[in-house]
């Protein structure tokens, strides 16, 4: 938005003012509210002795999304830089004596930021500060707009308020005062015709009652002064009546183009904010960052929406009483007011059926007999009053079919629902800090489930149901009653958790590629794969902190295709079977299934050394072969397994010095989620002491030192006086290792670490371990033990029960 020319000296000095140098000139009342949005979390003597600092660093704070854990490192840097200001600024106050509370309070916000924000949630404090910042700019852009001027773009906020349904609304508060007055002046006109009109009634009976009197000349007289008294009444009367039928008709009218603006800008602000509102909370179901806090803004429209109409209802109808008691016909015979009131009445029911809307969805994957949440706010409710009545909710969960039937009829048959609830009812209540009428559910939980009907390959995990929020009340003194409702997100219910990944399948499908205004719950079969790469990247950043690359989507494309030769996957559809119903090639799983436990393992076991790059993980066996084979002895890389769900395997390079030129890549058997539990992932790649180097060249303990568990926190004995095992990872039947007489045992701690191996590369010959010993082994263990470094140990009892061997 450029600058006016109403006042160009002033907009040009705007443009050169800090932000808050400008929220210090607001008018009082706006002022407070900038003071109110500060507090203990972000002091204002923070924001008023750095402005400039803070000002300087816009960018920076619109840089970081809070929402993005990735973002943490780079949060954590500018929080340090915030700490050491203050710690200087409050320095250079150390000889004024004027500015000692000052000092104090800014060495106590450095204190705080310290302990509560700067290693444990850095984000939160930029998300705190962005907020303070944008709540400035809006305030102080709607006062310059007012007067004349718009806010300079040099502030660049990331969330700017949206000029146009603002400036919208304050058009229609303009409009809503200027009918009120015409509305008075209108009243003042049409007592003043009633007073006339009286007069000329007066004056019609005195000339009545002087006709009817003996025609002396003084009567005569009376008689004559009488009637141009009349004419001139009766004039004045026509006048009085045509002005205010031109009243009327001119108020009518402006009340039409309130009317028609007030419908344009609800459609916008219900249709597009709000729809794309929930649009983001249906993606924030897949993964996708979501800015809760938008729906306060929404909601500060829609209540001045409520407002505007509430108010201008209330003029229609004060014009209808009017009519009534002098019913004056416009030119025409075509009364306006009936259709304007229905029209406004119209605005108003949708505005409230609209506004009622989950704020926090039920989860979207629900297990029966399983606690959980939801919450639903109203969000005209506090403008309407509703809270002086507070409504009952009710909660019911309804299959596909009842809801497409719901949505076609606008009811439901009573007791129609496809299960049993606990606890699905609940009051709304009114917060007065935040202006919000809701009502949270916290310990509900489905007891039952009713299923249809299953067709072909239907199962229990592709069938989608929803929970149906219902609620009545009443405003305006119980003038208008509204029956309320609204649905959650799809629903996919399971009863056992390995039904778990299929339902999110199902989920994940609906939340990426529904379509506005479908039926429920209707989705495509086949879908562009670059569609599908953006849902598979966004679900894998959300549970492991870091996205896929283009190499990682192209990966998984060949997969998914079953045709890894395809260069290019752009114009190719991907069908729902393919992607979670149809066996990969020689494998008895999905793609999705693969996918999942994949992001599975990595989210529980392997997050930081795949946010560091540490794990290449989507790259197939040939390619792994290709890129190891020509690096240096003792190279390794980390890669997803083919063959094992959600399975992490080890692909190195040995070469075999004894033998000339015998050079060769192996791969381990997959380790999964148990192995990982037992020994971390980092532990078993220090374990192998001929995994040398990272692919390419990274010294593996620069790679991995960071993750390896610390030796002083493996302590020899228990407190209750148990030997507790220390496990290592080996692989048998490598040279010069003492286990080489039984190839086929397991080792551990206990035996040796020998050199590299000279096994196939054939995962069935590679061993992943668990502590298990042979006969020699054993005894070996037992004899090594002493009572006196163990006084406490049961030996017969270990003898007896310790780990025999296998």
């Amino acid at each position: 938005m450029g600058l006016t020319s109403a006042d160009p000296r002033g907009c040009m000095k705007r443009a050169t003012m800090s932000l808050w140098n400008r929220a210090q000139q607001l008018p009082p009342d706006d002022l407070r509210r900038v003071q109110g949005i500060y507090g203990e979390q972000f002091p204002i003597e923070v924001r008023h002795y750095l402005a400039g600092w803070i000002e300087d660093k816009m960018q920076q704070w619109n840089e970081i999304d809070p929402d993005n854990p990735s973002h943490s490192q780079y949060a954590q840097s500018l929080v340090s830089q915030l700490i050491q200001e203050i710690e200087n600024k409050a320095l250079s106050y150390a000889n004024n004596e004027d500015l000692f509370l000052v000092r104090m309070r800014l060495d106590e916000a450095a204190t705080s930021f310290k302990t509560r924000y700067l290693n444990s949630n850095p984000l939160g404090l930029v998300g705190i500060i962005r907020q303070c910042l944008n709540t400035e700019h809006n305030l102080v852009q709607q006062n310059e707009n007012m007067l004349g001027g718009s806010v300079p773009h040099a502030t660049n906020m990331v969330v700017e308020p949206c000029a146009e349904i603002e400036q919208e609304l304050r058009i229609l508060h303009e409009r809503t005062r200027e009918t009120a007055n015409e509305l008075r002046h209108l009243e003042q006109e049409q007592e003043s015709f009633a007073l006339q009109y009286h007069d000329c009634a007066k004056i019609n009976a005195h000339l009545s009652h002087i006709q009817s009197q003996e025609r002396t000349q003084q009567n005569r007289e009376m008689e004559q002064s009488l009637r141009r008294r009349k004419e001139l009444g009766e004039q004045q009367l026509a006048q009085k009546v045509s002005g205010l039928l031109q009243l009327r008709m001119a108020l009518a009218d402006k009340h039409k183009g309130t009317i028609d603006r007030l419908n344009s800008l609800q459609q916008r602000i219900l249709d597009e904010e709000l729809i794309n509102w929930k649009r983001d909370q249906q993606m924030h179901g897949n993964g996708k960052p979501f800015n809760q806090n938008k729906l306060d803004q929404i909601q500060e429209w829609c209540e001045a929406l409520a407002e505007i109409i509430w108010l201008n209802r209330h003029q229609i109808k004060e014009c209808e009483r009017h009519q009534t008691k002098i019913p004056i016909a416009p030119p025409g015979g075509v009364d306006m007011l009936p259709t304007l009131n229905s029209h406004i009445t119209r605005l108003l029911s949708s505005l409230v059926t609209s506004t009622f809307i989950i704020e926090k969805q039920p989860p979207q994957v629900m297990k029966t007999n399983t606690r959980f949440t939801a919450t639903v706010r109203l969000l005209v409710g506090g403008k309407l009053n509703v809270n002086m009545t507070p409504p009952q909710v009710r909660v019911s969960i309804i299959s596909e079919a009842q809801a497409n039937a719901l949505l076609k009829n606008d009811q439901m048959n009573k007791g129609e629902q496809s299960g049993e609830i606990l606890n699905n009812t609940g009051t709304m209540e009114y917060n007065q800090g935040t202006r919000q009428l809701s009502v949270s559910f916290r310990n509900m939980q489905l007891r039952k489930i009713k299923r249809a009907e299953k067709k072909g390959t239907e199962s229990v995990m592709d069938e989608k149901f929803s929970l149906l929020f219902q609620s009545q009340f009443s405003v305006g003194g119980g003038e208008l009653v509204f029956q309320v409702w609204t649905l959650s997100l799809p629903v996919v219910v399971i009863v056992h958790g390995n039904q778990e990944p299929h339902a999110w399948a199902t989920v994940s499908w609906d939340n990426a590629f529904a379509e506005q205004g479908r039926i429920p719950f209707t989705v495509p079969e086949k879908v562009p794969w670059p569609q599908i790469a953006d849902m598979l990247d966004t679900k894998f950043k959300a549970a492991t902190g870091r996205g896929l690359t283009e190499d990682n989507l192209k990966f998984l494309a060949g997969k998914a295709f079953r045709n890894p030769q395809v260069q290019d996957f752009t114009n190719m559809m991907l069908s729902w079977s393919q992607f979670c119903k149809e066996p990969l090639s020689e494998r008895n799983f999905t793609f999705w299934e693969w996918f999942f436990a994949v992001m599975k393992v990595t989210r529980e076991h392997l997050r930081q050394q795949w946010n560091d790059g540490s794990i290449m993980g989507f790259v197939g066996r040939r390619q792994a072969e290709e890129m190891l084979k020509n690096s240096k002895s003792g190279t390794f890389l980390l890669r997803f397994s083919d063959s094992e769900l959600g399975g992490v395997t080890i692909a190195w390079m040995y070469e075999d010095t004894t033998k000339a030129c015998q050079r060769d890549v192996f791969m381990l058997q997959p380790f999964t989620s148990k192995a990982f539990a037992i020994r971390p992932l980092a532990d078993v790649i220090a374990d192998l002491n001929y995994l040398l180097y990272l692919y390419p060249n990274v010294p593996k303990d620069q790679a991995f030192g960071k993750y390896y568990t610390p030796q002083g926190e493996q302590q020899p004995t228990t407190n209750n006086g148990y030997v507790k095992p220390q496990l290592k990872t080996h692989v048998p039947g490598w040279s010069g290792d003492p286990m080489d007489s039984y190839p086929n045992t397991p080792q551990t701690i206990y035996g040796g670490m020998g050199g590299p191996p000279s096994v196939s590369s054939n995962p069935s010959d590679c061993v992943s371990t668990v502590p298990t010993y042979n006969e020699c082994e054993y005894d070996q263990f037992l004899e090594n033990l002493s009572e006196a470094d163990f006084p406490d140990m049961n030996f017969d009892f270990l003898q007896t029960n310790f780990m025999k061997p296998q």
